[in-house]
């Protein structure tokens, strides 16, 4: 199959999943869902008929970690308003952060020990499983829980810990992949000795940037003073995104990601500023980019998904789903319950905690993570298929039996 045929096969599924939101939305399937269900059935029916469709997962590394989930993030940090993120800061942060890292090193000791082939799924493989797996979307959940008036303050620790999170662990990724190109075997030493300056790192390239993001957002927001256009305002915010990915990881070899979360950050609080210009274009256009790139990547993750996933690597999907409940269940339900007893901290009820800890849906960067991974490690298979088994778990039992689970905590 050409490029041609391979752009037309993917505008058609695109084209058939826009048709089908409408009957998704009815049945309060999640849209990424179908996006899936679209793009793997779509892609098997073609097969069935002896057609190579030509697409390959590795095709796809570049485009979806260096394209479309700068998108995503920028999209996210720009609607995202500090006041709101500045009430729960504190507990975002411990999620994002130090409990984050509490749950990755639960996970990775379920998935080691639970797959138990410390030759084809060494303790790096396990750590790295775990990484892609603590990236959450909120996309999915959080429209029903604004619909079943759920608390806002609830939502904004959501929405921040699916922001912060995701940056998080891709800064964490890049860093465990050159560790892991280093390693050779199941050496656990390696990692034991090597985890303090893989911290230390990850706090220098976050930082730095973080720092890189406010300049180009800096720069950005005065550039966008200068016009009115409204076409003009807008392509800036997209060369500001793109270009503080670029200043930060290509050049200066620092955390883009958080580079576009702070520019994000930046240039959509100036938005909001009394006196900025109200254009009601920006923010739209950044909705539209992110439901684009969200779009590709659920409809990406479909066509990759083969029949021989499941039948090969079952033991392994299942084993990460289960891992990723016990983990995420120890951190929301059980660590983040001794928040309440913080001073100037008030407390989550166990419903809430137990809301919170179903709503970690893994979606778009834990698909874009997975479909980046490269291929010189031997056991990528087998995290891709962990990726994908909890993925589709999240969209087809967490996000639908959600509206069940509202219902009875009212």
């Amino acid at each position: 199959m050409n490029t041609t045929q391979t752009v037309f096969m993917l505008m058609s599924m695109l084209l058939l999943a826009i048709l089908i939101e409408p009957v998704a939305r009815r049945l309060r399937v999640p849209f990424s869902a179908a996006l899936v269900l679209v793009g793997f059935i779509g892609s098997e029916l073609v097969t069935a008929q002896g057609i190579d469709t030509g697409l390959r997962w590795y095709h796809f590394g570049e485009l979806v970690f260096f394209i479309l989930v700068p998108l995503l993030v920028f999209e996210s940090a720009y609607k995202m308003q500090l006041r709101h993120l500045l009430k729960v800061l504190v507990p975002v942060l411990l999620l994002a952060i130090p409990l984050l890292l509490v749950s990755l090193l639960i996970t990775a000791c379920l998935l080691y020990f639970g797959i138990g082939h410390a030759t084809g799924f060494p303790w790096m493989a396990a750590f790295i499983s775990a990484l892609i797996l603590s990236a959450t979307d909120t996309t999915a959940v959080i429209p029903l829980l604004r619909e079943s008036g759920i608390s806002e303050r609830l939502i904004s620790v959501l929405e921040g810990e699916s922001l912060f999170n995701d940056a998080t662990t891709i800064v964490l990724f890049s860093l465990l992949l050159g560790l892991a190109s280093e390693m050779s075997g199941n050496n656990l030493e390696y990692l034991s000795t090597h985890w303090v300056s893989l911290l230390l790192k990850f706090f220098l390239v976050t930082c730095g940037g973080l720092s890189i993001g406010v300049l180009v957002g800096g720069l950005a927001h005065l550039l966008m003073r200068k016009t009115r256009s409204l076409s003009t305002r807008g392509l800036i915010t997209l060369i500001s995104a793109y270009s503080a990915w670029v200043i930060a990881d290509n050049l200066l070899m620092l955390s883009g990601v958080m580079s576009v979360l702070a520019c994000g950050l930046l240039l959509g609080e100036m938005s909001r500023r009394p006196g900025a210009v109200q254009d009601g274009f920006i923010q739209p256009f950044w909705e539209f980019n992110a439901y684009c790139a969200g779009a590709l990547i659920y409809l990406l993750a479909g066509v990759t998904i083969t029949l021989e996933m499941f039948s090969s690597q079952w033991l392994a999907m299942l084993t990460g789903i289960v891992a990723v409940l016990l983990g995420r269940s120890i951190t929301t339900v059980g660590l983040l319950g001794l928040l309440g007893y913080v001073p100037g901290i008030k407390h989550f009820h166990w419903r809430e905690r137990l809301l919170f800890n179903w709503s970690g849906v893994k979606g778009a960067v834990t698909l874009a993570l997975a479909l980046s991974l490269p291929t010189e490690l031997d056991y990528w298979y087998t995290i891709q298929s962990i990726a994908y088994g909890v993925v589709l778990f999240g969209l087809f039992v967490q996000a639908l039996s959600l509206p069940g689970l509202l219902s009875k905590a009212d």
